[in-house]
């Protein structure tokens, strides 16, 4: 089995030099880290990977909780963290909490005798156990998608509440008068934000969002089922409707359609995310894009600086939100 004493020998270097070149860990110059990576390619070397993350006390993986692997909005986060971890030469271990924040702590614990270099979180909920976790190991940790505020471990986050005006602005402009939403769990803070962003815009114009026409529940399809039910068959009125992600816009609009009511010329929705069927849906779906992956990318840019030992002293990156105009919703006369 070829050696690293066996690729320095060719390329003609001292194996600490090659073991530079392969760890990154100092400096060496161009001409000799191409003979060195020359040396390993022609000899297939391959580095004994568990030696040197227990030599290093570190490992080249780092983890992520996901609530929900199913998700769509959490396919696209588990996508761009993957490709931007690659590129640094990270590995990616993926766990779906289930929304379970017994299996959320499970899941922490054990990356953290695991020796990972770092761990990117969204939390279960406002309930999660993972804060004190965090706060009592060295491992670095940073929070996306659902953070608290003046939170001190590095979170990169959408502005929740600005997605809820301009999801109100939108509804107003195309000439909505009584516009209910149905929610995500206000157990969770980016769904009280989005809210609040909403009903705060609605004032602003006059309007008030009656309690009956607010539906709290779950990110999935059939809240947004249960929530258009809900609201025909207790026979509230309304012409535009806000869903605080895009499988409750799908499933608000799938019910509308079965009940025989006509989107967007009868009633106007709207989603929030921006997944990949969002555009696919008919009528399409109007909603307010996330910016996946620059907020990934800046999560494990922060696992990098955090593992390199760079301080940190911008603790939030909150990322604006976009609206998408599609097809269920238009201007209304």
């Amino acid at each position: 089995m070829t050696s690293l004493k066996d690729v320095a020998a060719l390329a003609g270097v001292s194996p600490s030099t090659v073991s530079r070149v392969i760890n990154g860990t100092m400096f060496v110059n161009e001409e000799t880290k191409q003979r060195v990576e020359e040396a390993i390619a022609s000899v297939n070397y391959r580095p004994n990977l568990l030696a040197q993350s227990l030599r290093l006390k570190a490992t080249k993986n780092i983890g992520l909780l996901v609530p929900e692997i199913a998700h769509p909005s959490f396919n696209l986060v588990i996508k761009y963290i993957e490709e931007s971890a690659s590129k640094r030469g990270l590995n990616l271990l993926i766990f779906n909490t289930h929304n379970n924040y017994t299996r959320e702590a499970v899941a922490i614990d054990m990356l953290l005798r695991q020796r990972i270099n770092g761990i990117i979180f969204s939390r279960v909920s406002d309930e999660s156990h993972v804060v004190n976790m965090s706060r009592s190991s060295n491992t670095p940790m940073v929070v996306i998608d659902r953070a608290f505020h003046n939170e001190k471990i590095p979170n990169v986050i959408l502005d929740n509440y600005q997605a809820g005006v301009i999801a109100a602005e939108h509804l107003i402009g195309c000439g909505c008068k009584r516009i209910a939403t149905i929610t995500g769990s206000f157990k969770i803070g980016l769904s009280r934000e989005r809210h609040q962003g909403f009903r705060d815009t609605l004032e602003k114009h006059g309007m008030v969002l009656d309690r009956s026409m607010v539906h709290e529940g779950e990110f999935t399809y059939e809240n947004g089922v249960a929530g258009v039910t809900k609201f025909l068959d207790e026979q509230i009125g309304f012409d535009g409707l806000w869903g605080h992600n895009d499988l409750i816009a799908a499933g608000a609009i799938s019910t509308l359609c079965r009940r025989g009511i006509r989107v967007p010329e009868d009633i106007a929705v709207m989603g929030m995310d921006d997944v990949q069927f969002a555009e696919m849906y008919y009528p399409s779906l109007t909603t307010i894009a996330q910016p996946y992956q620059e907020l990934c990318e800046k999560a494990v840019d922060y696992i990098d600086k955090l593992t390199s030992g760079e301080r940190i002293d911008q603790f939030q990156v909150l990322l604006p939100p976009r609206l998408v105009v599609r097809e269920s919703t238009c201007p209304r006369k």
